[in-house]
């Protein structure tokens, strides 16, 4: 089992930057992949950024250039760098980590965008 605890949301306002962290409660070079979600009032949870243990990351079109994915295995913590914040990225931010073919959640952070 592997236990996400994110932190780093909050109240900001557009254009501002924020960073999120997940820590993890066992090494996460065993995890084959980590990502942020992100879910808004009323919508479906959708992926955001990802990243494998290989490190390539993958990105949802509409943070590309915005939002920076990265990992530090010594800390055992992933991180969401968010520049250029706008308004509709106000959501509830979910660290998902997969390990041997299992998904795993934290509780969620929320982020919210003012204009």
């Amino acid at each position: 089992q592997v236990q996400l605890v994110e932190s780093g949301g909050g109240l900001v306002q557009a254009g501002g930057s924020l960073r999120l962290s997940c820590a993890a409660s066992r090494t996460i070079s065993r995890l084959s992949s980590m990502a942020w979600y992100r879910q808004a009032p009323g919508k479906q949870r959708e992926l955001v950024a990802s990243i494998t243990r290989n490190g390539n990351t993958n990105y949802e079109d509409t943070v590309k250039g915005r939002f920076t994915i990265s990992r530090d295995n010594g800390k055992n913590t992933v991180y969401l760098q968010m520049n250029s914040l706008k308004p509709e990225d106000t959501a509830v931010y979910y660290c998902n980590g997969i390990l041997i073919g299992v998904a795993y959640w934290g509780q969620g952070t929320q982020v919210t965008v003012s204009s």
